[in-house]
């Protein structure tokens, strides 16, 4: 779903052909543009790009995907490098070169920590990751250890790529094989139990929220032989809320069993014809009813039957119906973190069938109903191993680089020829050294001696140029004068050996987040309303918590929410409101850690990761992200919709992000949207702060810092204090050296900046990785 812009990094031509006045005028446009270009530079050339779907949920990049990336960008297609999976470089033969540069024992955790001092950082690179944490990373890139396998590829992948199946060791960590392990079972191992019914809002024979349901009575046990029947409804929207306007049923062979438009009950608010493809028209001569349907189902449905549907929730509560066994296809294909793949491209990843076509108007039930019963067939007959193999996310990532791209589909549809092949051996790139090699060996081999600069001994296998240095001064140095002469450069900077302290910048960090997300509100009358008060403050965003404060002559509410924004909109939307029968103030605490707050909030507004994003409030937890696609529709360049869900529970919160392709158009939205009633509610909105890799980061630290620890760690953290300014003039010198070196690359050239991570005895950092292509304007291509 998401989609990354793409900006054009161009050379300058500098023709050693050039008279003197030609020659002066272009040494002063590289002295403007700060790219440090050697006279005599070709003609213009294609300019290399960069495109990333690093949006929302998909941020977190593995060392063997940097991997993918940095062996791309240095070798290429010709020498059978292959493009990475989560990223696209365009125009790669085009590169003028790739430097990595890594600082030292840092993490994700402080470039926030010091993020007003990494100016240069946070204004040049709009491509930001989280970064798997590596005991030893350096070591890995250059060779001891380096793990350079490639990715799965399932038969409906078209790209430059070939590559191979993962390892079962790789296999244990994919979500499928958690869930189910890697033996094949029976059908009746994949029925939701009725506590998974319950997390996921089936209706449930006996729950007070099911009254009046009807239910099939197939009250049989289920056998591993049992028939297998799909179902997919298609709703409108009426004054009742959903209600059922078309619905099919298919047997375990395809046929449709069942293919009845329903007139609804209630007056139609809203026909969703672009997904239903239900029209007034259509529903004009129709006479059946839902209770019609309802009867026609019990009927056909055998006592043992099992229903299998995408989501199948939303259908069988549209149809008011209660059916005790199915198999949920959104929930067997399992995914990380509560997230669900969707059907669409289930049907064309696994089956490579089409369905869902943009040609034709709406959902075609019958269709969705039996691709729906074609996957559970499927990951039935071939077991969780082989559905693992296919690697999904890989393909999902690709198909959405695909769009990102506008070139054509990564996937093709390919009949049934994935259920016919995946019972053959799986098909393998042919060997080669570039696979088995370390990365700096495959360099050698093609002919490129990569440089190594830093203070501590890089490598000792003699494969690169490896400079020591016994400052970051004399390492910038160095790196400005060998850089240029390098096709591949690795720049080891650091704070120093005084940089032990993660684990209490962490404890201050966490510290500081929670008083950001923290707001106090009040005075309120003693006989107050809570309830009143968290759902006006519940507008503004998701709220971890609330307790109400009585130290104080009048009662305040302590609220602390989820997310940067929500506390920032009640800060700004309802200080000075009347609220629960009072006028209160609200503010953040007020903290030495807190004085820059403001400051910090700006300059995260204006991070050019948030630029062109918006933060919406208010909505509907029951509004589906298909409606809320819907509802903004009509807003002007929206490119992307990222729905934050609950990590432990996977229900979406009631905010959401909407990122257009224009900034202007983000401007225009805010005025539209700030006021908006949606389906009964009022939305408010405001400039994005944390949309990317930071929201998720964010979301793990505010739900792992405890309590726990802070006394004990309280006289370590005044002895931090003590040394804390010179770390901070210590990360802007170190942000200026950057800066500097920066300015030096010649355009065209890719620059990764790494944080790599921590893992130590108090516990791991996650890392943190920038990227871009240098352009014209001395600014990283987005």
């Amino acid at each position: 779903m998401a989609k990354a812009v793409c900006v054009n990094g161009r050379k300058r031509p500098a023709g050693a052909g050039e008279g003197a006045g030609a020659r002066q005028a272009a040494r002063k446009r590289r002295k403007a543009d700060g790219d440090g270009r050697s006279p005599g530079a070709g003609p213009k050339e294609k300019s290399s790009c960069l495109s990333a779907a690093l949006f929302g949920e998909d941020c977190e990049i593995s060392r063997d995907q940097l991997y993918e990336l940095l062996k791309y960008a240095a070798l290429g297609k010709c020498h059978n490098a292959t493009q990475p999976s989560w990223c696209r470089i365009y125009h790669q033969s085009h590169l003028a070169g790739v430097v990595v540069i890594v600082l030292h024992e840092m993490s994700q955790l402080h470039f926030y920590k010091f993020y007003l001092q990494f100016k240069h950082l946070r204004k040049v690179f709009r491509h930001r990751f989280t970064l798997t944490p590596s005991a030893n990373f350096l070591a890995s890139l250059y060779g001891e250890g380096a793990n350079l396998k490639p990715q799965n590829t399932a038969q409906g992948l078209t790209s430059a790529s070939s590559e191979c199946i993962p390892k079962s060791s790789d296999l244990r960590c994919d979500p499928i094989i958690r869930k189910y392990g890697e033996k094949k079972r029976g059908l009746t191992s994949y029925t939701l139990t009725v506590e998974e019914q319950k997390k996921n809002d089936y209706p449930i024979k006996g729950s007070p929220k099911c009254k009046g349901y009807i239910d099939t009575e197939c009250n049989q046990q289920r056998t591993d032989s049992s028939p297998l029947f799909g179902l997919d409804c298609e709703m409108c929207l009426t004054a009742k809320g959903n209600e059922v306007t078309h619905v099919s049923l298919v047997d375990a062979q395809g046929r449709c069993l069942l293919n009845e438009l329903v007139k609804p009950e209630s007056t139609v608010v809203h026909y969703r014809t672009r997904f239903s493809g239900i029209t007034e028209k259509m529903l004009l001569p129709v006479k059946t009813r839902l209770s019609d349907i309802q009867t026609r189902l019990k009927k056909l449905l055998p006592r043992d039957a099992v229903l299998v549907g995408h989501s199948l929730n939303a259908d069988l509560q549209a149809l008011e119906m209660i059916h005790p066994s199915v198999i949920d296809t959104s929930l067997l294909f399992a995914r990380n973190e509560g997230r669900r793949f969707k059907l669409k491209f289930l049907a064309k990843a696994v089956l490579g069938k089409q369905i869902q076509c943009e040609q034709k108007i709406g959902h075609d039930p019958s269709e969705d109903a039996r691709a729906a019963l074609e996957l559970a067939q499927f990951f039935i007959e071939q077991g969780p191993a082989k559905v693992a193999e296919l690697n999904l996310e890989m393909l999902l990532t690709t198909e959405k680089l695909a769009e990102v791209s506008q070139k054509k589909p990564a996937l093709k549809p390919q009949g049934c020829r994935v259920q016919t092949q995946l019972n053959e051996p799986p098909h393998l790139s042919k060997p080669c050294f570039l696979l088995s090699a370390s990365f700096l060996e495959c360099l050698q081999v093609t002919g490129q001696k990569p440089l190594l600069l830093g203070r501590q001994e890089l490598d000792s296998s003699g494969l690169c140029q490896s400079n020591l240095s016994a400052s970051n001064k004399q390492i910038l140095q160095k790196a400005l004068e060998d850089v240029p002469l390098s096709t591949f450069s690795i720049i080891q900077f650091s704070l120093g050996p005084e940089n032990i302290t993660s684990h209490l910048l962490c404890e201050k960090v966490g510290s500081k987040l929670t008083d950001m997300l923290t707001i106090y509100a009040g005075p309120f009358e003693e006989s107050f309303c809570l309830k009143s008060v968290k759902k006006e403050f519940g507008r503004c965003g998701p709220i971890q918590s609330l307790r109400v404060v009585t130290e104080t002559y009048q009662p305040y509410v302590c609220i602390q929410y989820e997310v940067l924004e929500a506390a920032q909109l009640a800060v700004e939307s309802l200080n000075g409101a009347e609220v629960a029968g009072s006028c209160i103030k609200v503010q953040r605490p007020v903290t030495a850690a807190m004085l820059d707050c403001d400051v910090l909030i700006k300059e995260l507004e204006l991070d050019v990761e948030n630029e062109g994003v918006i933060y919406v409030a208010g909505l509907k937890k029951s509004l589906t992200e298909t409606d809320l696609q819907e509802e903004f529709s009509q807003l002007k360049d929206l490119e992307t919709l990222f729905l934050p869900k609950d990590r432990q529970s996977g229900k979406h919160r009631n905010c959401c992000f909407l990122k257009f392709q224009k900034s202007q158009s983000a401007v225009d939205a805010l005025e539209v949207i700030n006021g908006w009633t949606m389906k009964g509610s009022k939305l408010r909105s405001r400039n994005a702060l944390a949309s990317g890799h930071l929201w998720r980061w964010i979301w793990q630290t505010n739900h792992s810092s405890g309590k726990q620890g802070r006394n004990f760690l309280h006289k370590k953290m005044e002895q931090l204090s003590d040394f804390e300014q010179d770390l901070r003039k210590k990360v802007k010198k170190l942000d200026h050296h950057i800066k500097k070196l920066y300015r030096s690359l010649q355009n065209n050239t890719l620059c990764v900046v790494l944080f790599p991570g921590v893992n130590s005895t108090h516990g791991s950092q996650p890392g943190l990785g920038l990227m871009g292509i240098k352009d014209d304007g001395g600014r990283s291509a987005c």
